[in-house]
């Protein structure tokens, strides 16, 4: 199960370069093993084209090394404490990816306008509040963590998985490592559809929650019914 692990996050760490979300090494994705409390994340500072499987870095949930020969990314700390405080998760991504970056630096959350992100996000996405000098002196990464969980302590981490760091950049999470990155890659889109439509109606009011409410639980509520179903003989 690790070795499948390992190798998802290694493909989705790369991914997330042809995805249009990171330049450079700004981002990184990372796994959980549940059973056995073991982390899977990408190495600090590797440049995606040569990230390879051996290269990815396994910690348990103190932080400690327990598989690879590199330094973990900068990030683990966070990734650490969402693993912590979020039971149903099973892989985070971190980006700057452009819009969602600006969002963050601008200290909006990105409201609902329409039904593309009413189909993922039950809500705006969040920001968090700026960390605190002490916080940064203290634990940077970890108390990246703590801020984010600090936010969502009346919201579903199922229902918004997703969140902007103010002045930072975006983190999101899913079921696993390619999920996570998936909600990258639309929370992204939302970003970018939301700051073009601020740009044509300055005045543009949210989704009327009912419109809103449909469209998140056609896919996501008890009785959704979008998609295809799965034939249990199968």
């Amino acid at each position: 199960m690790l070795d499948d692990l390992i190798k998802e996050v290694c493909e989705a760490n790369r991914t997330l370069v042809s995805s249009g979300l990171v330049i450079q090494t700004w981002g990184n994705v990372s796994g959980i093993n549940r059973a056995e409390g073991l982390i899977a994340i990408k190495p600090s500072g590797v440049k995606y084209n040569e990230l390879t499987e051996e290269d990815i870095v396994i910690v348990d949930l103190d932080g400690k090394i327990v598989q690879g020969n590199k330094r973990p990314s900068s990030d683990t700390a966070t990734h650490i404490e969402l693993y912590k405080a979020f039971p149903s998760i099973g892989g985070i991504t971190h980006t700057h990816s452009t819009y969602a970056t600006i969002f963050a630096q601008a200290c909006r959350e990105i409201p609902c306008f329409g039904t593309t992100h009413a189909d993922h996000f039950n809500g705006p996405v969040p920001l968090t509040r700026f960390l605190t000098k002490e916080e940064i002196e203290l634990d940077y990464e970890r108390n990246t963590g703590t801020v984010i969980i600090e936010r969502f302590r009346e919201l579903n981490p199922d229902e918004t998985p997703g969140v902007l760091v103010a002045g930072h950049a975006p983190f999101t999470w899913g079921r696993n490592a390619g999920d996570s990155l998936n909600n990258a890659e639309i929370l992204e889109r939302i970003a970018f559809m939301a700051y073009g439509s601020f740009q044509l109606n300055g005045k543009i009011k949210e989704l009327p929650s009912y419109i809103s409410q449909k469209h998140f639980n056609r896919k996501h509520g008890p009785n959704a019914y979008y998609g295809q179903k799965l034939n249990k003989e199968n």
